[in-house]
C-alpha cells in the first residue's frame, strides 16, 4: 500500500492558517493587533528556519486554557468552512483526487492541530489527519501541548507508526510540502514533492533535482 502525505499551510492551503485565523478573531474582538503582530513574527522565523517551534506553540496554546474543547472546535470549524476552505487551491483539490484514484491512503501531516486540520481533511476528502495536539482535562484545555510537537523529525516518527499500523510502504509513497522543517520526510518517502516553497527549500530541491511547483 502506498499513501500521499499532504501538509497543511502553503500547500493546501496558500497561506499560513495562523494569521488568518487571528485577523479573524481581531474582527470578532477577541483579539488585537498585538496578537498578529506577534503571530506574523513567528510566521516570518518558520520561513526563514529560525523559529523555535516548541516554544512558539507553547506561547500560543496558554491562551486556551480553561476553553471548553467543544465550543473551541464548532468555531474552528465556522472559520474554516468562511475563511480557509476559500484558500485551497484548485491544484490542491485536483491532486487529492488524482491521488485517491490511484488508490493512495490520503493523510494530512502537519505541525498544526486537528481544529484546523481537520475541517480542511474532511472537506476534501481525506481520510486521517496526523497533527500536533494540545492536551484536554474534563472537556477543557489544559493550556499545554500533548508532546511530542508533529514537526520536523517527529513527523516522521508520526509518519512511520502511522504507515506500520496501515500496511504502508513509505518509500512507495509521496509527501507534498512547502518547508524545509520538512526535508527530514521528504528523504523518506519515494516521491518528494516541493509545493510553493520557502527560500531554504527552493535551494535544497534545486539542488537534489526535485521538481518545484506553485500550487496558487
Amino acid at each position: 500500500m502506498k499513501a500521499a502525505f499532504f501538509d497543511l499551510d502553503r500547500t493546501l492551503v496558500r497561506v499560513n492558517t495562523a494569521p488568518l485565523y487571528v485577523r479573524w478573531q481581531i474582527r470578532q474582538k477577541k483579539l488585537g493587533w498585538a496578537d498578529y503582530a506577534r503571530v506574523s513574527w513567528w510566521g516570518l522565523q518558520y520561513t526563514l528556519g529560525v523559529l523555535d517551534p516548541a516554544g512558539a506553540s507553547e506561547k500560543a496554546v496558554v491562551s486556551l486554557r480553561g476553553i471548553e474543547e467543544e465550543t473551541f472546535r464548532a468555531e474552528c470549524l465556522q472559520w474554516a468552512h468562511d475563511e480557509v476552505m476559500p484558500l485551497v487551491t484548485d491544484r490542491a483539490r485536483d491532486e487529492v483526487a488524482r491521488r485517491r484514484d490511484e488508490g493512495c491512503l490520503l493523510a494530512v501531516l502537519t505541525s498544526t492541530t486537528r481544529y484546523v486540520a481537520d475541517p480542511v481533511a474532511d472537506a476534501l476528502g481525506v481520510e486521517h489527519v496526523l497533527c500536533s495536539r494540545i492536551d484536554v482535562d474534563d472537556g477543557r484545555f489544559t493550556g499545554q501541548l500533548t508532546e511530542p510537537l508533529c514537526y520536523g523529525p517527529r513527523k516522521v516518527d508520526r509518519a512511520r507508526d502511522w504507515a506500520k499500523e496501515h500496511g504502508v510502504d513509505l518509500e512507495a509513497s509521496s509527501f507534498y510540502t512547502d518547508s524545509v522543517s520538512d526535508l527530514p520526510m521528504l528523504e523518506v518517502v519515494g516521491e518528494p514533492r516541493v509545493i510553493n516553497p520557502d527560500p531554504r527549500l527552493r535551494q535544497v530541491a534545486r539542488r537534489r533535482g526535485w521538481s518545484i511547483e506553485t500550487w496558487a
